[in-house]
């Protein structure tokens, strides 16, 4: 009898772990994607949690992503490398409370032309695809999440274009700030000068500037 009870302790302390990390991406779907509780509770046991130490890969370039996932710390960077020179150009970020995937190759199921990386220890909370599509039939709620993340990731590319072609590098500075407003606590700042496209230079006088603002 002690030993079932024992046993019941460990399972249920285990659960409340795992509740509590799921805590934050359940507001999340609730208040931002407008699920219902009853279909935020649907996608539960399918939660996985991982860390990722500085350097390691989400995803890998000529891989194909399978996995969505949920940041819950943590700073993680897409990136390019030309094959000639080697050299890295970062494309996004994605911080706290924010899903992560490389989102082409996610979203068609095909090899995915650049990187994933984890820029600091990070944890994350993870779904596979396969279990996605079973909420995506189970439900209608998790089928308009599904057409959510597909609209999300179209908008955070084309805001990307538009940015270099419509705005000054000091305007990307700032839509950088409002949706990653730690990220200059986290990373070295060439990354964000890469992400700008600027040099690193450039990228001091723009902060000076917002400084004496």
């Amino acid at each position: 009898m002690a030993i079932k009870s024992k046993t019941h302790l460990a399972v249920s302390f285990a659960y409340f772990y795992s509740m509590n990390e799921l805590r934050e991406l359940h507001r999340i779907l609730r208040s931002v994607i407008g699920m219902s509780q009853e279909a935020v509770d649907l996608s539960t046991p399918y939660w996985l949690q991982k860390t990722y130490k500085k350097g390691e890969y989400y995803n890998e370039y000529k891989n194909i992503c399978k996995h969505l996932g949920f940041v819950l710390d943590g700073v993680f960077r897409i990136y390019r490398a030309s094959p000639e020179s080697g050299e890295e150009k970062n494309m996004m970020f994605f911080t706290n409370n924010q899903f992560i995937a490389s989102y082409k190759s996610f979203l068609t199921q095909t090899e995915c032309m650049y990187f994933t990386e984890s820029m600091v220890n990070s944890t994350i909370l993870y779904i596979h695809i396969d279990h996605l599509n079973r909420l995506y039939h189970q439900s209608h709620e998790w089928e308009h999440f599904g057409r959510v993340l597909a609209e999300s990731a179209l908008n955070a590319v084309m805001t990307a274009t538009e940015g270099f072609l419509f705005h000054t590098p000091e305007e990307r500075y700032l839509q950088l700030i409002e949706k990653h407003p730690d990220i200059f606590h986290s990373i070295p700042l060439y990354h964000i000068a890469s992400y700008l496209g600027i040099q690193g230079a450039s990228l001091s006088r723009i902060r000076k500037r917002m400084l004496t603002k």
